[in-house]
């Protein structure tokens, strides 16, 4: 009897030298289900993955696949994993069809299957294409294929999207939203794209420092705050003059991108506002723009963290 969780990681520790990159982590993967690894450069996303795909070993806690370790399993497991790693590298004088058939190649398969990848990952026209003169987005596509030659039951995909400009990263959204309508294989993403959790994801995990923060679908990591309404705001001054944090008022101010420009979320809207309208007004600044809003996964990290994630 399979277990009804694909992936299990329990307790895992991971450092590299003085840095505590994965800090006594838990997660259950279920099947069939696209988990977002949601979080800045620095989190312990990739590392958790490479520990996940048996690159690199925990100090401490197990991680099993299909309730198997990875120690005596090892030829079981890499046939039902597929692997997009954060960094691709292919032979470039070969072209499209002739890097599928290498990978194909180590699972016996023919050419047949080489066809139905080029097509799901949409590089029909670029089947001849010597792999060197490829776009981004393009190298993107191969490197999914590749990843599902074998008809994996379970994708990890690193940062798949990075670097891409929006409408390759929109091709690659596609291609992965098509293969969960299939509902056969489960997949982890990792992303630093709070959009990318959303449209993708049925459950999200967000890290940093090496801890999960907050994990749940998007309406669960969401419904906490679902009385709450979110302001956001232009000043005709910057804010650092403000106590972001004043004990005068029952929520905190959050600094924007720009000195003027700002946020806060309103528990009770019709009492919160004016308050902040008048340490605003006490303190000799005054609004020049104001949006009601509902709140996002971005609000959400900025109040577990104090920043934003691309930061």
């Amino acid at each position: 009897m399979l277990p009804n969780n694909v992936i299990e990681v329990k307790n895992v520790w991971k450092s590299f030298k003085t840095v505590q990159a994965v800090k006594g982590i838990n997660l259950s993967i279920p099947k069939g289900k696209f988990i977002a690894l949601l979080g800045p450069n620095g989190a312990g996303k990739t590392t958790l993955v490479e520990m996940i795909e048996g690159i690199q070993k925990p100090d401490r806690g197990e991680i099993t696949i299909m309730g198997k370790k990875w120690k005596g399993n090892e030829d079981e497991l890499h046939r039902i994993l597929g692997l997009s790693l954060q960094e691709n590298h292919f032979i470039e004088k070969l072209r499209v069809t002739e890097t599928l058939r290498l990978f194909a190649g180590f699972f016996d398969l023919g050419m047949e299957k080489v066809e139905e990848i080029i097509k799901i990952v949409g590089l029909e026209e670029k089947r001849k294409s010597y792999v060197v003169n490829l776009s981004g987005g393009q190298k993107q596509r191969l490197a999914i294929g590749i990843a599902l030659l074998n008809n994996p039951a379970i994708l990890l995909l690193d940062e798949p999207t990075t670097g891409l400009d929006p409408n390759a990263r929109r091709e690659i959204w596609e291609i992965l939203h098509s293969l969960k309508k299939k509902e056969e294989t489960s997949m982890i993403l990792t992303t630093h794209y709070m959009e990318e959790a959303e449209y993708l994801c049925d459950y999200i995990v967000i890290m940093d420092n090496g801890t999960i923060l907050k994990e749940g679908t998007l309406q669960q990591l969401l419904e906490d705050d679902t009385s709450e309404k979110v302001v956001e705001f232009t000043a005709e001054k910057p804010l650092d003059s403000l106590d972001l944090s004043s004990q005068e008022l029952p929520f905190t101010i959050h600094s924007g991108d720009s000195p003027g420009k700002g946020f806060i979320s309103l528990k009770n809207f019709e009492s919160e506002l004016p308050l902040f309208m008048s340490y605003m007004k006490s303190r000799n600044n005054s609004l020049k723009h104001m949006e009601c809003r509902r709140k996002t996964l971005d609000d959400l990290f900025v109040t577990l963290t104090g920043r934003k994630i691309n930061e």
